[in-house]
């Protein structure tokens, strides 16, 4: 029976990416989308897709889009928005006061993940950021909203929440093709020190793919990125052994 996947944020550039991989392999997958807007929804995946509207602030809309559900994968995030230009004429960037971090990334992330456990959801995946280890990282600032602060917490509530969990710290994401590099881990955030800590996005929704398959990315957190294309001897293609090199907890 194919494993039956809800996945939030699914509109999103990496989320989108997701849902369509999932679609790839229907023997595999049951994809479900969990969108804020229909329309969107409807212009960038197949109306066959079942999608349900509603919004991670409000956990009522979220019970019936995950009832049935074995797994879980949230790529829901606050987006900074420019705010004005400050004396200097430079762009202020922050986050609208009904989306800041503390509200998306923790409590929307905390409403998922207790709709998951009420639901009896196995496994969920859940996509983050790098740099989570440093409370004076630049993110943070944007807006003083504390965004991987805040990102933090909800990965430790999904820790001990005891559901079967997988946690990606991507490095800065890059709309470049996949497939084409070899993917490194790591944790406590030691691959910032890399020249290039980034990767794609669709390198980020393979990971997601493999995660939902694989024993050895149960309970496990940890940083990736990319070795720039000029420099992989070979794609990363052997995503057991990636995840064997895992570890549970942040």
């Amino acid at each position: 029976m194919p494993l039956n996947v809800l996945v939030t944020g699914a509109t999103g550039r990496t989320g989108s990416i997701v849902v369509k991989k999932l679609l790839q392999q229907p023997e595999k997958f049951a994809v479900r989308a969990f969108v804020r807007s229909f329309d969107k929804a409807e212009e960038m995946f197949d109306a066959d897709l079942p999608m349900f509207v509603g919004n991670i602030r409000a956990p009522e809309t979220l019970k019936p889009a995950i009832e049935g559900c074995d797994a879980l994968v949230i790529l829901t995030s606050a987006i900074p928005q420019m705010q004005g230009m400050s004396e200097s004429g430079q762009p202020q960037m922050g986050f609208p006061p009904e989306e800041m971090p503390e509200v998306i990334d923790y409590h929307g992330q905390v409403n998922q993940i207790e709709a998951a456990k009420a639901a009896g959801v196995e496994h969920i995946v859940l996509v983050g950021s790098m740099g989570g280890t440093d409370e004076k990282h630049m993110l943070n600032r944007i807006g003083n909203a504390n965004i991987l602060i805040w990102k933090r917490k909800a990965e430790q509530h999904l820790i001990d929440s005891g559901i079967d969990y997988t946690i990606i710290h991507a490095g800065g994401l890059q709309d470049k093709p996949g497939g084409r590099r070899e993917l490194l881990v790591g944790d406590n955030d030691e691959l910032l020190k890399s020249p290039s800590p980034s990767l794609p996005r669709a390198d980020v929704a393979e990971l997601v793919v493999q995660a939902l398959q694989a024993p050895a990315a149960r309970n496990k957190a940890f940083d990736v990125i990319s070795k720039p294309e000029d420099e992989s001897a070979t794609a990363t293609a052997d995503f057991a052994a990636l995840f064997a090199q895992t570890t549970p907890g942040l």
